[in-house]
Formats: structure tokens, sequence, C-alpha cells
């Protein structure tokens, strides 16, 4: 990969922080409503069928990805399209700014307001969340968000350019879309959330470390966000999001988890973190994580591009 690649990301980066999502003609968005098209076609409460869905709804974008970057390749407006993609891909500055928003409701005393703004944010039933409830999730929303809204599309990015950008963000936004426990969705959604599963491993991890060494920025300790990682992650449902939440409950000093509700049903989470439960005043702390979680991606991903293009470098030749 060149060094337009790693431009890019970071030129890219720094838009969705300056001026977050586009406003109108958002590509995600786009490519959802051609992904609904498909499922709509192609729905069958079968996992074949929703695998054949997710391989073709996946594949288009991936490869006409790597076409445009193997004829743009070193070029200028190669770090033009990979920060453009970038910008499109990911969803820092709009996360931060809806968790920002519902925390100054929740301050003010308006439930309501609160309410109407936490589908921005997550799918679950807000009719059924006290303050502090809202508080919970929006916590919640901001650890396994800023992870698969940011960290994962620029290691993605990192490691494969522009397909890996758009096909990280393919998987991620069908993982949203059939991905969940419905009855609709829960065989021909299982490919799309096993592949999410997947594409998130790694990305979580490294969103989990850096929850930790950004932890005393808030007053927390990196040891606790260590501890209740490596004690509670693993009792999640998700091989992911148990990683990101659990730190970020450890870093936060606070309790996370318990009793969620869905609109396609009740998930009893596990408890995650120890101390008291999370309230409004948390919400800023863990945007203040989230944004350093966010930069501490690109200051990785740039290093690991550039160490490794130093290594091709030094590397003898045959």
């Amino acid at each position: 990969m060149s060094w337009t690649t790693t431009a890019g990301l970071a030129v890219g980066t720094a838009a969705d922080a300056l001026l977050g999502d586009p406003r109108r003609g958002h590509p995600v968005a786009g490519f959802g409503r051609a992904a609904a098209s498909l499922e709509r076609a192609w729905w069958s409460d079968s996992r074949g069928r929703g695998a054949a869905y997710a391989t073709v709804a996946v594949g288009v974008p991936v490869v006409t990805a790597a076409i445009a970057e193997r004829m743009l390749d070193r070029t200028i407006p190669h770090t033009v399209a990979t920060a453009a993609t970038t910008w499109a891909v990911l969803g820092g500055r709009s996360l931060t700014r809806e968790a920002e928003l519902l925390g100054r409701s929740l301050a003010d005393h308006d439930l309501d307001a609160a309410r109407r703004r936490l589908p921005h944010l997550c799918g679950r039933d807000p009719a059924t969340l006290d303050a502090d409830g809202l508080a919970r999730a929006t916590v919640e929303s901001l650890a396994e968000n800023t992870s698969d809204a940011v960290v994962a599309p620029l290691v993605w990015g990192a490691v494969a350019g522009l397909p890996g950008l758009v096909g990280y963000r393919a998987v991620n936004t069908l993982d949203a879309m059939v991905g969940h426990k419905s009855e609709r969705y829960r065989h021909f959604g299982w490919a799309s959330a096993r592949l999410d599963d997947a594409a998130n491993y790694l990305p979580a991890r490294l969103a989990g470390a850096l929850t930790m060494l950004a932890a005393p920025l808030v007053g927390g300790c990196a040891r606790d966000a260590r501890r209740a990682w490596r004690r509670d992650a693993h009792r999640h449902p998700s091989p992911n999001a148990g990683v990101v939440e659990a730190a970020l409950a450890g870093a936060l000093g606070r309790r996370l988890g318990g009793r969620t509700v869905y609109p396609y049903g009740v998930d009893d989470r596990p408890v995650l973190g120890s101390g008291p439960a999370a309230t409004a005043a948390d919400i800023p702390r863990a945007v203040r994580i989230s944004r350093a979680v966010s930069l501490g991606t690109l200051a990785t991903v740039t290093a690991a591009r550039v160490g490794a293009s130093a290594l091709r470098k030094r590397k003898p030749a045959r």
C-alpha cells in the first residue's frame, strides 16, 4: 500500500471530526437502501439464503472499490478517494454529538427529549427506560459504536485500503439491518452477524486496550479497566461488545449491563464492571474516552503503516 492510503485515512478522520457525517446523499444510506431492496427480494427463513445475500451485498462494493483502488493507486486522486471514503464510513463525530445532546436532555430532566434521541444511538426501546437506564444505554452505545464506527473502519482501511473501508462498512451495516435476533432475521441474518463478529474481533480488542490507556483522562485506572475486561467480557453475548463495554465500565469505575429491552424482546445482559450504576454524569466522561480512543486508533494505524513501509524498504532485494 502506498503513502496515499495513510494520508487519506488521516485526512478523512480529520474531516469526520470537523464536519460529522455528510448531511445529504450519504453513501452508507444509499447502500442501506440497496441492501434493503435486495433483502426484500431474497428473504427466506434460511441461513443459506442469508449467506448468499451477505456475499452479494458485501462482495459487489468490495470488488468495485478494489477496481477503483487499482486504477488510482499512488496518485493524488487516490488520496482524495481514500479521504472521502474514510469520511463517509466513520461516525465518530455524530456518535459523540448525539451522546452529548442526550446527556444535556438528562441534565435538564427532560426525559421525553432523551427518549426521542436514544434511537439515534442504539436500537433499544426507550419507552421503558428511566434517566439511569438512558444513561447506561448511552454509555454502552458509546463503547460499542466507537469500536464499530471508528476503530474498525480505520483498522480495515489501514490493512486493505479502499476495499477494506467499503467492505467493513457494508458488513457492519448488514449486521445492523438483519443481524439481530428477531423472528424474521434469526436465520436469514445469521451469516451477516457472524461476519460482523469476525470483522470486529481484532478492532474491538484494540479499542479495549486504548480504553484502558485512556482511563486516567477521566479519573479512572487502567488496571481497573483491564480487570473488568478480563473478569466480565466473556460473559457478554457478543464476543466484541463485551470487551469494549467491560473495559469502559472499568475505566469509569461504573457498573454496566443488566436487563435490556429491544423491540423484538428482552435480553438479560451480565453485569460488567463494579461500583455504582452509570448515570448522566458519566456520559461526558465516556465521550472523552471515545474521542481519545479515536485519536489513539489513528495514531496506531499510522505508526503501523509507516513501520511496515520502513521494514519493506530495508528488506534486501533477492
